[in-house]
């Protein structure tokens, strides 16, 4: 069932009562609904299913056993096909190489990626992307055999280090030594799989990329406690949806859907609990979880949108939690990924 209305060519009533609504409310210049929809949305409401491009890493994108895609970046793709048809399924997830994934996005072979993609001024304006609100924030590390003895990227002077190709590692890599003034040598590496074979077999003295990443792949060593991940970051990698330019109203779709996870965190609501928040009386709720149905229809989407994704998905604390936090084999610590109330950058814009 489709929950949003479809741009300026949409017929849904959504979208006329949301513009009437604007005109008589003479509240503002042009309502949500009236900002530029292109094709991009109608073509995912038309066929009935996101494309969504992922990468290939458990945690964050990965068959399970039974070959259901499970992730934190999964977590989000369903989280927005709940937002366009109150439906977590209908979204289709196909692993893209960082080499490929956004040639892949520009052609129209995915709709969007969530795929660990770094936010850059030089993908918005001369790849022609736009990017929705950062989901995970992260840095770029290094790994390292523990043997070398080295506390700092700066004591790999005149190392080799390998590097994964089409990412904003190999850049920022050659940044860190320029600055520092030292020298590497890099090993340009395609295929995570040789990635890590060329570190464990003494290829390359280092391997860097996202630490996030690099963090899981230490997991995957045959020896992990003979590597370290050094605790200092090269650059900050703000990790975002990625769209194609032209469609602002599925750009918009991309930010609610995440900020209402957010937003849910904050407001202590979860999978568990969402449907005791139903009884609350705090305005706030009640716009959030679309009791008061107002904000809901003059935007053009489902008023109950956000209780929606809460009710299929959780809030972004529990998705971070399940997948790569304290309740997954990875027990990772929050950190800059809390809420802005507990320290750290997660912050959710006004909902009304």
């Amino acid at each position: 069932m489709t929950q949003i209305s479809r741009g300026r060519s949409g017929t849904s009533t959504g979208f006329w009562r949301a513009t009437a609504a604007a005109v008589l409310a003479l509240t503002v210049a042009a309502a949500p609904v009236a900002s530029h929809a292109g094709e991009d949305l109608d073509a995912i409401v038309a066929r009935g299913v996101i494309k969504v491009g992922v990468g290939s890493q458990p945690g964050f994108f990965a068959p399970d056993a039974n070959g259901e895609w499970k992730g934190f970046f999964i977590d989000f793709g369903r989280a927005l096909a709940v937002t366009v048809f109150n439906d977590p399924t209908k979204v289709e997830f196909t692993s893209s190489s960082p080499q490929q994934r956004l040639p892949a996005l520009q052609a129209g072979e995915f709709d969007i990626l969530l795929s660990g993609v770094t936010q850059t001024i030089s993908r918005s304006f001369q790849l022609g992307f736009h990017f929705g609100p950062t989901v995970f924030y992260d840095g770029q590390g290094l790994l390292v055999r523990k043997d070398l003895g080295v506390t700092s990227g700066a004591d790999l002077d005149g190392a080799t280090i390998g590097v994964q190709s089409g990412t904003t590692g190999e850049l920022n890599i050659a940044d860190f030594f320029r600055k520092n003034g030292k020298t590497f040598t890099p090993v340009t590496i395609e295929d995570t799989n040789e990635f890590l074979a060329a570190l464990e077999s003494g290829r390359v003295d280092a391997i860097t990329q996202d630490a996030s990443d690099l963090g899981i792949k230490q997991t995957q060593l045959k020896n992990p406690e003979d590597f370290i991940l050094l605790p200092e970051r090269l650059s900050k990698e703000p990790l975002a949806p990625a769209i194609r330019h032209g469609d602002d109203r599925w750009l918009e779709i991309v930010n609610w859907t995440v900020w209402a996870t957010i937003q849910a965190e904050e407001l202590g609501i979860t999978q568990a609990n969402v449907d005791d928040f139903l009884k609350s009386e705090d305005p706030l709720v009640q716009r959030f979880l679309g009791t008061d149905p107002a904000l809901g229809e003059a935007i053009g989407l489902d008023p109950k949108f956000a209780y929606n994704i809460i009710k299929a998905v959780g809030n972004y604390g529990e998705i971070f939690e399940r997948n790569i936090g304290k309740d997954s084999i990875f027990k990772w610590e929050r950190g800059y990924n809390s809420l802005w109330t507990d320290g750290g950058l997660l912050y959710a814009p006004a909902w009304r």
